[in-house]
């Protein structure tokens, strides 16, 4: 069968002067699935106009506001109508977006002086101005898991005129503009004037705009007529966009059979994220479905509620950690060998970050061990409860494993079954809940995931050993001494126990055979994509 796949690649952060760049994950450019998949050839010619594109998304997305919500949904769909001041390109480079080009940074690595493009207009037609820049920073900063953890870092944040604004920075933060580029959590730039706390008009400079919502049937983006794009060739999320599709309409359909079936009958042009065993259905469904494998694509963890419930005590989130085997989690989640690997390390071998710190404390499933500390640590039989959801069927498969598993430690269990945007709703009240299943993208700069590593998001680990090597890890921008550094923070992660790496997984994705110019990438992104006549 033929299939697309993406490969994953390391980036360098720049200033005046590009720091060296590294590749994240050797030998993964060239790497395919044992399926007998084939990288598909480059399109020669530029896929045509017109047309709508019916794209089949794991659930309905809680909202639409890029900011508050870390959900890889709602990035997905948004990054269409926002755009941020720098993103990726396809070797996870950093590079200018709204900005002009690469920052200039002080010499003391303190100050960021970024010009903007000129030109760029809105969706209300309206030039882009630093003011605007400004505002959508400091909402960020208030509102967002991810700003708000940079916002302290930030001294000021102050327009320099109406194409220019200045950072300042009270000590150096290495990871400043990744966290500016990252879709999820999104430094989002919006017009000042649809700036609110609860956003009613969504504006942007993006290529799509938005047109219609209706919850649970769809989400709406039209071709934006009057949007500017950039003068550089496609790469990642970088360089040139163009709307080429009249519409994009992302559909909700939580069941993954069904997002199967759309695909194989055409009623999809796109279908995100399929259960690895549909993978001899997809097959057989060409030429006229195309699979796509996403290498390295992500990794599951499970994020424990540090605040409040019986998991709040340190030493019994070690017993449940000492209870869990994540090698049975991801055969649950993932059945294929060739869709998982289970390892401790966060980050691979032949990565800067790459760190066995903590390794013993990874897939120990030992129940006795843990029945032990568990009953040491004072535990008196409370239920744990446990959230996931079947909109991400291999979520599903290991809280059922995991909750087994906890049962032969001697743990009550209350395994709760919900749709991923009620977890997401829920996963915001420390009240409701003891652990809940999620997944991200498995990026070069550890800092942007999970939204554990930051401020206030949910599980609210808040510690002073967090503090201090968090601290010590962001401030080192030189990138050898950051990766002994991680490994610093790997420990503190394993010793306190607020979330669990399970694993590394890859993905698997499909797309109509006309969907021409489509780029695998983590979260799907369709400008420059157009529909075969």
């Amino acid at each position: 069968m033929t299939a697309t796949t993406v490969p994953t690649s390391g980036f360098s952060s720049s200033s005046t002067v590009r720091a060296p760049r590294w590749r994240a994950f050797a030998g993964a450019a060239a790497a395919v699935l044992a399926l007998g998949l084939v990288p598909c050839a480059a399109f020669a010619a530029e896929p045509p106009k017109g047309g709508a594109a019916n794209l089949a998304m794991v659930g309905e997305p809680q909202g639409l506001d890029p900011m508050i919500s870390t959900a890889d949904l709602v990035g997905t769909i948004m990054q269409h109508v926002y755009e941020p001041l720098y993103t990726f390109d396809a070797n996870w480079n950093i590079a200018p977006m709204l900005a002009e080009g690469m920052p200039v940074v002080s010499k003391d690595g303190l100050t960021y002086t970024i010009a903007l493009r000129k030109g760029v207009k809105f969706h209300n037609g309206r030039e882009l101005t630093a003011d605007d820049v400004v505002a959508s920073l400091q909402r960020w900063m208030e509102l967002s898991p991810r700003g708000k953890s940079v916002g302290k870092e930030v001294a000021s944040l102050t327009a320099k005129g109406p194409q220019a604004l200045e950072i300042k920075l009270n000590a150096p933060y290495a990871p400043l503009l990744a966290q500016l580029a990252l879709p999820s959590g999104m430094a989002a730039i919006m017009a000042k004037e649809s700036i609110a706390p609860q956003l009613k008009d969504f504006i942007g400079t993006g290529p799509y705009k938005f047109k219609e919502r209706r919850p649970d049937q769809f989400t709406v983006l039209v071709r934006y007529d009057g949007y500017s794009p950039r003068k550089e060739a496609p790469s990642g999320y970088a360089g040139r966009r163009e709307a080429l599709l009249d519409e994009l309409r992302f559909v909700p359909v939580p069941n993954a059979n069904t997002r199967v079936e759309g695909a194989l009958s055409g009623q999809f042009q796109y279908a995100d994220l399929l259960p690895v065993e549909s993978a001899g259905r997809i097959e057989k469904g060409a030429p006229a479905v195309v699979p796509i494998v996403t290498k390295n694509f992500g990794f599951p963890y499970i994020v424990f509620n540090t605040k409040e419930g019986v998991l709040a005590s340190q030493p019994l989130r070690r017993a449940v950690q000492t209870a869990v085997g994540q090698g049975e989690l991801m055969a649950a989640g993932f059945g294929d060998n060739r869709f998982f690997v289970v390892e401790p390390n966060f980050f691979p071998k032949g990565t800067p970050y790459y760190s066995a710190a903590g390794s013993n404390a990874y897939n120990t499933r030992n129940p006795q061990s843990a029945k032990e500390a568990a009953a040491k640590a004072g535990y008196n039989g409370q239920p744990i409860r446990i959230m996931a959801s079947r909109q991400y069927e291999f979520h599903y498969n290991m809280a059922l494993v995991m909750s087994e598993q906890l049962k032969k430690a001697g743990f009550k269990t209350d395994l709760q079954v919900v749709d991923w945007a009620t977890l997401v709703q829920r996963r915001n009240d420390a009240k409701l809940w003891d652990v809940y299943f999620t997944h991200s993208g498995l990026f070069p700069e550890p800092m942007l995931s999970p939204p554990q590593l930051g401020d206030g998001a949910p599980g609210w680990w808040e510690t002073p050993a967090k503090k201090s090597t968090l601290a010590a890890f962001n401030q080192e921008t030189d990138v050898a001494k950051r990766g002994a550094l991680w490994g610093q923070v790997q420990q503190t992660v394993y010793d306190e126990v607020p979330f669990i790496e399970v694993g590394k997984f890859n993905s698997l994705s499909a797309r109509s055979a006309k969907l021409d110019g489509y780029t695998p990438a983590i979260w799907p992104f369709f400008w420059n994509t157009g529909l075969a006549k």
